[in-house]
């Protein structure tokens, strides 16, 4: 049976009224079965979408853990943005239990760090880059750490992190709590599993792979020459917020470049722009100064925006997963998404690689003035005229039908 509240998982009064303050009501699928186990210090495997709370399914134990050992807790993260959205989704709660925290992320200040190191926080937050380097210069101690986490584990596996959390995981006492949360299943993630855990319990709330069930999803088959015009065809008809990602962060400068051109407000996130910079184009996107954000793969990991009202795949990413994580940006907190995803006819192959991940046809949409033709699977989804006929709205196709 669903818990349809936070009582009953085990959870100390003292964070339930945190909780309540917040507002937070209902627990996620991935909270209601991650948090019992996690309080009982089970090592656990977390696998479920992007956008479902799991920062709290394990953030709500690790704290309240912790109040009862001596100790710290580590929390590994793929990117700095997400390091810092997960500092800040634990404040409320390590601010009730007293509890100091510190982040190590590149770009920001080594000798601000050191000095919060120094003052003996309970909880770190860490990329593994950064962390790698207070290892080196001995400013960090991972001696006293009993509960590991790594967040977003498939993602700082793509990112090639595997050498940097290994050496990581030396310093740190084998007998701990490991907890480790990934919106997908790969092989490389059961390796990792093996590796680093005793007997984990998995909570699976979604099979591996599966999108958000509230993102509508469409895919454009279009000339690479033709993406431009077909993404102001888009920022016209979508009205709110737009993410888009782009392949390369040269891409996502261009692609930001003429968004600008044509007169929309629009920022830039990828690993050639500084912390402050990312920090600025995030914070902006969140509070209305930017209307659309560029962001590539290696950046977009911690946009946790709510909101955001299309998805915009200007590029399809290098391997299917992503294409789960990356429209896992709209859609989020209960709310209704759509992402659109532009593919040139010679991409079919990788279209088809993500429905097979996903166990669902992606919707082929059209547009009479861009749109080329492409092999289909036997079974080819809906056309974009059926599609959006069923949700209320007129498509391109079919007021160009009515116009002939």
């Amino acid at each position: 049976m669903p818990h349809t509240n936070f009582f009953g998982l085990g959870i100390a009064p003292g964070l339930l009224d945190v909780l309540q303050k917040l507002k937070f009501v209902t627990p996620t699928p991935i909270q209601a079965k991650a948090i019992p186990t996690a309080i009982e210090g089970k090592d656990l495997i977390g696998v479920a979408q992007t956008g479902t709370g799991k920062t709290l399914a394990f953030g709500v134990p690790m704290i309240q853990r912790l109040a009862g050992l001596r100790g710290k807790g580590l929390v590994l993260a793929p990117t700095r943005e997400l390091a810092l959205q997960i500092d800040d989704a634990l404040r409320p709660f390590v601010n009730s239990a007293n509890i100091r925290t510190a982040v190590l992320i590149g770009g920001a200040s080594m000798h601000l760090q050191v000095q919060a190191l120094r003052r003996q926080p309970r909880i770190i937050v860490a990329t593994p880059g950064r962390l790698n380097d207070h290892l080196e210069q001995r400013t960090v101690n991972l001696s006293d750490v009993n509960i590991l986490v790594l967040d977003e584990a498939d993602r700082m596996l793509d990112m090639g992190f595997a050498p940097q959390i290994s050496r990581i995981v030396r310093h740190i006492p084998p007998d701990r709590q490991t907890l480790l949360f990934s919106a997908t299943m790969p092989s490389s993630i059961i390796n990792l599993a093996r590796s680093y855990m005793k007997l984990p319990v998995q909570v699976e709330v979604a099979p591996a792979g599966t999108a958000a069930e509230n993102v509508t999803q469409e895919v454009f088959f279009i000339r690479k020459e033709d993406k431009p015009k077909l993404l102001g065809k888009m920022l016209e008809q979508y009205r709110g917020t737009v993410l888009i990602f782009s392949r390369t962060k040269r891409g996502a400068s261009r692609i930001a470049r003429g968004l600008k051109g044509m007169g929309h407000n629009a920022a830039e996130i990828h690993s050639d722009r500084s912390l402050a910079q990312r920090k600025e184009a995030l914070q902006g996107f969140k509070t209305g100064k930017y209307r659309i954000l560029v962001a590539t793969d290696i950046a977009a990991r911690g946009i946790d925006v709510t909101g955001i009202e299309l998805v915009v795949n200007y590029d399809l990413p290098d391997d299917a997963e992503n294409y789960v994580h990356r429209i896992g940006r709209t859609g989020r907190a209960g709310q209704e998404g759509r992402a659109v995803s532009f593919a040139t006819p010679e991409q079919s192959s990788d279209v088809r690689n993500i429905e097979k991940l996903m166990r669902t046809a992606l919707p082929v949409a059209k547009h009479p003035e861009l749109s080329v033709e492409v092999m289909q699977p036997k079974q080819a989804p809906p056309t974009i005229g059926t599609h959006w006929r069923q949700r209320g709205l007129s498509s391109y196709g079919a007021r160009h039908r009515r116009r002939r």
